[in-house]
């Protein structure tokens, strides 16, 4: 059985936080969390955050959907983790001569997926 959850519109660019998904992809869904958690990176706090709430969706389906009764939520294994490009924010500063150069302020969404298998 899978279950996943997913946090959209992360203000953080989809390649900072790729670096911190491969992190976990693979890993036991308890043992991510406790990698998660003594990674400096301001990324493992939102996939930190996903990882709980796709842990909790587990569970929240065991307890109340008749076809995830079997889910063994003590086995969930990250399946999959990945971070994909969400809408970027343009903005610009003053340059020389008038001029104006590019901010580009990127976000992303966070998927992280568990099997119990």
């Amino acid at each position: 059985m899978e279950v996943q959850a997913i946090a959209k519109n992360v203000r953080m660019s989809a390649q900072k936080m790729r670096e911190v998904v491969r992190q976990i992809q693979g890993l036991p869904a308890v043992r991510a969390q406790a990698v998660l958690a003594v990674t400096p990176r301001k990324g493992a706090r939102f996939v930190a955050k996903t990882l709980k709430s796709a842990i909790a969706n587990a569970e929240d389906l065991k307890a109340h959907k008749k076809e995830y009764s079997g889910i063994k939520t003590d086995r969930l294994v990250v399946k999959e983790a990945f971070a994909q490009t969400a809408s970027t924010i343009r903005r610009f500063t003053a340059k020389a001569r008038g001029s104006a150069g590019p901010i580009l302020k990127r976000s992303c969404h966070i998927k992280i997926v568990l099997t119990d298998e």
